[in-house]
């Protein structure tokens, strides 16, 4: 295949790009194409390496392309959210299934406010943390915990009642659905990420193991390049399959919950012994300082992850720099959430949410991920949320912290896993993993959110809006 007439990254050299077996064999200016070769003209396009997602959640964003949304911006109020629960089809196993509530939407639910939406189908809507769903009685009847003589197990009950709502509990959870839980179809969500020019992903699940894993392996319905993170059991010596790469050891901090100290300083010595990083769900001061306190105790491997850094304070820079740890953060989080933030973010701490600036000039190594589905998918949008930190409402959260266009486009171009190193190039050799734009980078960087993704090449297999090209129509070309 030749791409012919591209802007080469940054540069306003216009270039063709040869690819062969999988890898870019040349780039020169007017390349003569080859017997039977398909030319992709880029117009002048930007021409980059794919871009790598480095923290989202594969099967919870893929089933939330099926479910109802159920937060700001779609949704803002009750009278919203009945609407759109009303209107939603049911899946095939009857349930309605929504996400990305807030509770700035109608408060913090309960199963009277969600049978009054929808009465008589089982219903179940989850916070957009991730981290609460919330049941109707139908659902509860379904999972077998209306009974009140049964055992809600970690349902929480006030008074004797069962008020509808599940923290952190999803294990629990998917044993209760039994056959509704089965691992959702990954190829719309694949599509999708391919759409936006994304070709390597890092599903960041704690509760990855050895399981999941060998479910990953065999599934088709997956183009992007694959890390996964998971839990200790992916610390044992079996070598991971060849289409998915083990990453780091995923510690899943709480302020209210967090881990016996010592225990977590032994499970981090072990990982790290075992050729894994470390990787620490931030999103409070608390939780962060418990994280740092945590690899110097027990030693940094040089490349341990904090995952968010929601709020980084001055105090934990040092110890970030010293420890060498990647930050992988979500700039999207300003503009989707910053309002929100606002109100109920503590206002010492509203300073550093979501630091991006202050982290690159302290030499501290920055990535990005969408975090989705509780975050969005689209890593342009959030390049541009990164160069303004600007919420919706129009309030300006932390201006210093505000990155060039380059620089947050590097977010998204180290590694797969080395997030936060140096940025990859398009060179020669190099696997044919490529994203080009509808337009030069000149053009780009002053409108990203505007931007679009004319082709994306994973492993040198063309995808247009999305999907792949079949074989036969590339060869009529």
């Amino acid at each position: 295949m030749l791409i012919r007439d591209a802007t080469l990254e940054f540069d306003a050299r216009r270039v063709d790009v040869r690819l062969r077996a999988q890898r870019v064999v040349e780039i020169g200016a007017r390349l003569p194409a080859e017997a039977g070769e398909t030319v992709i003209e880029a117009r002048g396009g930007a021409l980059f390496p794919g871009l790598h997602d480095h923290h989202l959640h594969l099967h919870a964003a893929a089933a939330a392309l099926r479910s109802v949304h159920c937060g700001p911006p779609q949704v803002r109020d009750a009278a919203q959210l009945a609407f759109a629960i009303a209107a939603a089809p049911a899946a095939v196993d009857g349930w309605i299934r929504g996400t990305g509530y807030h509770e700035s939407v109608a408060g913090l639910l309960d199963r009277t406010q969600l049978d009054a939406m929808a009465p008589d189908r089982p219903l179940r809507v989850q916070h957009r943390s991730g981290r609460l769903w919330m049941f109707n009685t139908p659902a509860l009847r379904r999972l077998g915990v209306y009974d009140p003589s049964s055992d809600g197990g970690p349902m929480e009950c006030v008074d004797g009642r069962l008020t509808g709502r599940l923290y952190d509990a999803d294990a629990w959870l998917r044993g209760r659905l039994g056959d509704s839980s089965r691992r959702p179809d990954l190829r719309a969500l694949s599509c999708e990420l391919a759409r936006r020019g994304i070709t390597g992903v890092t599903d960041t699940g704690h509760s990855n193991d050895r399981a999941a894993l060998a479910d990953f392996a065999q599934r088709e319905d997956l183009f992007q390049h694959l890390v996964l993170m998971g839990d200790a059991s992916l610390d044992a010596p079996e070598p991971a399959p060849s289409r998915v790469r083990i990453g780091a050891h995923k510690f899943h901090l709480h302020d209210h919950d967090l881990p016996d100290f010592e225990g977590l300083c032994d499970a981090i010595r072990r990982s790290h012994a075992a050729g894994r990083n470390a990787a620490f769900h931030c999103v409070t001061r608390g939780e962060l300082v418990y994280a740092l306190a945590a690899l110097e105790q027990a030693g940094s491997s040089g490349r341990d992850r904090i995952e968010h850094a929601g709020v980084a304070p001055p105090e934990t820079m040092g110890s970030m720099s010293r420890l060498s740890v990647r930050v992988v953060t979500q700039p999207h989080f300003i503009a989707e959430r910053g309002d929100d933030y606002r109100r109920d973010v503590a206002a010492e701490d509203q300073p550093h949410l979501y630091r991006l600036r202050s982290l690159v000039d302290a030499g501290i190594a920055l990535a990005a991920g969408s975090d989705a589905p509780y975050g969005g998918l689209d890593p342009w949008r959030s390049m541009a949320a990164a160069t303004r930190r600007r919420t919706r409402e129009g309030h300006v959260i932390g201006a210093s912290e505000c990155l060039l266009p380059e620089q947050a486009l590097h977010l998204y171009m180290a590694p797969l896993e080395d997030p936060g190193a140096l940025a990859r190039r398009i060179e020669h050799g190099m696997r044919a993993d490529l994203c080009l734009l509808d337009r030069p980078w000149g053009d780009a960087r002053t409108a990203l959110d505007q931007v679009q993704v004319h082709a994306t090449w994973i492993d040198g297999r063309l995808f247009r809006n999305g999907e792949p090209e079949p074989a036969e129509i590339l060869r009529k070309q």
